[in-house]
């Protein structure tokens, strides 16, 4: 489980550091950060499937994702008593992330290539520094694997200085999580990489006439619920065969009391079908109103019969009617049982809801001078956090 997120000069995230349990939910006013928060974690996870600098170029390249306010604030500023004004900078450009557990922490610092290169692709960002470390807190002495520039480091108690270097090196726009694998050597490595891997994020299913859940769809096995929720009725049949079939019935009848999910097999493809009290047949993914639907594909992805190890939810309630979340907030709890969860909402009522459950955390957000801030830290235990130098 992890118990530290760390973000730097990400959008209006200039420096935020993140207390995680079991089950957290993030809230606060609209352009709090909540969504660059969300943004921030799923562009972490990107690193261990190589897809971190594309998707930062789909933002617009690192220059419109950095950070936008001073480097530093003075008191006098933060006291209200003078303008923010811009300083000359000091510090390189860095985008940093990281996360940290009680097994294993990892960073990545991004930046901008030397003024000198006569690259096409002079915007890109480069990575900097990867670490990988055992524990909560990087400290020289838990260092694992560090890589600065191009070249990898391992520890290795029988090499001179207690340390091996990799003979191939990293290209810069290349993460080490993706290009090297090797469980003797580095055996941390692909622990973390395999943990970030199993993150799973659902934002926004769509419920339009057209959207994938209503379809009729190839059956397959599917113990994972797919992003855009196209494996929706496989999903739901294989929870019922090898996953918690009883849970799922539970989770139907406590939002539509007296109702129950039935898979329609057309030769092979499924449909998702709702039968309820007083219908003779049961209403086809296309009867279905959204929130219906969308309650549905919320349940499929919280019962999986392959929990990860981070679980994310951004604005689930979307197209619910209040009396499902509480319904809803029962379905998260329970699933937090099997997976770290963390949910973005400024649903009042599913936060209420959730926060009245066992082990639940939250975090409110709140813009300082533009900068996201926990809103309630001292009453957090935030974790100490080292960043690796350059």
């Amino acid at each position: 489980m992890l118990s530290t997120l760390a973000i730097a000069n990400y959008r209006s995230l200039r420096e935020l550091i993140v207390p995680l349990g079991p089950l957290n939910v993030i809230t606060g006013p609209n352009g709090s950060g909540k969504s660059n928060l969300y943004r921030a974690l799923r562009l972490l996870a990107l690193t261990a499937r190589g897809g971190v600098i594309p998707s930062l170029a789909r933002e617009g390249g690192l220059q419109s994702t950095l950070w936008a306010g001073p480097e530093r604030f003075s008191r006098a500023v933060a006291k209200g008593d003078y303008a923010v004004q811009g300083t000359v900078r000091k510090d390189p450009v860095s985008l940093k992330l990281g996360f940290a557990g009680e097994t294993f922490g990892y960073a990545i610092d991004l930046g901008l290539p030397p003024p000198a290169s006569t690259s096409q692709f002079s915007l890109d960002p480069v990575i900097k520094r990867e670490c990988i470390w055992g524990g909560p807190l990087l400290r020289p002495s838990t260092l694992l694997v560090d890589r600065q520039g191009p070249m990898i480091r391992i520890r290795d108690e029988e090499a001179e200085g207690g340390w091996a270097t990799l003979a191939q090196p990293v290209a810069s726009f290349d993460s080490m999580m993706t290009e090297f694998a090797d469980p003797r050597s580095a055996p941390e490595m692909i622990a973390v990489r395999e943990q970030i891997r199993s993150w799973r994020f659902y934002d926004h299913f769509r419920t339009d006439e057209h959207a994938p859940a209503r379809q009729v769809q190839i059956g397959t096995h599917s113990p994972v619920l797919s992003d855009d929720g196209a494996n929706l009725a496989a999903a739901l049949q294989t929870i019922r065969e090898i996953g918690d079939a009883s849970a799922l019935d539970t989770a139907i009848g406590d939002a539509f009391p007296g109702a129950r999910v039935e898979i329609v097999n057309h030769e092979g493809r499924f449909e998702v079908g709702l039968r309820q009290e007083g219908l003779l047949r049961p209403l086809r993914g296309a009867e279905l109103s959204d929130g219906t639907l969308r309650y549905l594909l919320l349940a499929a992805a919280l019962l999986s019969p392959r929990p990860p190890a981070l679980l994310v939810l951004d604005e689930p309630e979307t197209s619910l009617h209040p009396d499902l979340l509480p319904s809803l907030a029962r379905l998260i709890a329970r699933a937090s049982t099997h997976s770290q969860v963390l949910v973005v909402s400024h649903a009042a009522r599913l936060v209420a809801a959730l926060e009245r459950e066992a082990g639940s955390q939250s975090i409110v957000l709140e813009r300082r001078l533009g900068a996201t801030a926990l809103a309630d830290a001292d009453s957090l235990d935030v974790p100490g956090w080292k960043w690796p130098s350059r």
